[in-house]
């Protein structure tokens, strides 16, 4: 049987995911990306592998739940492979409980990932432990959920690279396609074929060890996601209307004091890093996975917005059964075909 040739155009952690479960499953792999492994939005800070909220199911809701399950798998099977940690934990997720109203809805949600989350993980209500790492509630009360993980995403995108390297497969700056060529390319692709733009992004790690295993907190819109190397990053802002994608603001200096005002613990805590960068936004809101309309051969991957790593192994997944063996298993509100994409 012939060797598969892939070509991946893009080295986030789209590209480098893709190509990886290509090279695993036997391909010849080269991954072509001018500025390098992780040097766009996947090279972030923040690193939340969250569920959205187990209610009004939909083929995204599915896919990403499939992914963060998957992930368990895939993240230390890469870091095996690679001798270079992720950064991947499945630590779970933390919600303050703030009113009876609020309550009920925590309890209806519980019941709905009872079945939709088929028993692999737990939404549940719990009481706050007195002293343990978690949000002020004013109920007492807290949101757990077990399908929530972490992942370190510049540690991620050089254990993938790192990986291919092992597995035979290139990482060039140039260079010719050939065979198959798969394009995740990051929002400056997105827009250069019409399917959408970027959203700008700003998050920051201060010096807090919360504990190895802690887990991350989701209050007010504000990610903190403790990592195992006693840092925590907290994030982010949003702008769409944005002129220097790579630098920061006066936003992430806002997002810090709310941070803190949520997040008591943290006053006082130094800043270690503060991080710009620009997230690709599909119109669809929905990952752009599949076959280029009209162009044979290739392939798109992209729009992971800020749910990238979290749908990154099952991204790997599906693309591979693609490219590899004809086998499309992808939802179809995720077509290209769906984006009526412009010729590039």
């Amino acid at each position: 049987m012939a060797i598969a040739d892939v070509t991946v155009m893009g080295a986030g952690v789209f590209g480098l995911g893709i190509a990886y479960e290509c090279a695993r499953r036997g391909a010849r792999v080269q991954v072509i990306d001018p500025r390098g492994p992780g040097a766009g939005a996947s090279g972030g800070v923040v690193g939340a592998l969250a569920p959205h909220t187990p209610e009004g199911w939909n083929d995204k809701k599915a896919f990403q739940f499939d992914a963060l399950i998957a992930a368990r798998d895939f993240w230390p099977g890469v870091a095996t492979v690679s001798g270079i940690p992720t950064g991947f934990g499945a630590t779970g997720r933390l919600q303050p409980v703030p009113d009876a109203a609020a309550l009920a809805l925590a309890q209806a949600r519980g019941l709905q990932a009872a079945t939709l989350w088929q028993g692999q993980a737990e939404w549940r209500v719990i009481r706050a432990d007195a002293g343990a790492w978690a949000p002020p509630s004013p109920t007492g009360l807290l949101i757990h959920d077990t399908l929530s993980a972490r992942i370190a995403p510049r540690a991620a995108c050089d254990s993938l690279a790192a990986a291919l390297i092992a597995m035979g497969a290139s990482i060039r700056r140039d260079g010719a396609p050939r065979g198959a060529v798969i394009w995740a390319t990051g929002y400056e692709g997105l827009a250069a074929i019409g399917a959408g733009d970027g959203q700008k992004g700003q998050a920051l790690v201060l010096a807090h060890d919360a504990g190895p295993d802690a887990p991350q907190i989701f209050v007010d819109g504000v990610h903190f996601i403790p990592h195992a190397d006693g840092t925590l990053a907290v994030g982010s802002t949003s702008e769409r209307n944005w002129d220097a994608p790579d630098t920061t603001d006066a936003q992430l200096d806002a997002l810090h004091e709310h941070a803190v005002t949520l997040m008591p613990v943290l006053r006082g805590a130094p800043v270690m890093r503060r991080w710009a960068g620009v997230r690709p936004r599909a119109r669809t809101r929905a990952p752009i996975l599949g076959p280029w309309p009209g162009r044979a051969g290739h392939f798109v991957a992209n729009g992971g917005f800020k749910i990238g790593f979290g749908i990154a192994p099952g991204v790997a997944r599906v693309m591979a059964d693609l490219v590899l063996d004809g086998h499309d298993r992808i939802p179809p509100g995720f077509a290209p075909g769906a984006m009526a994409l412009a010729p590039r």
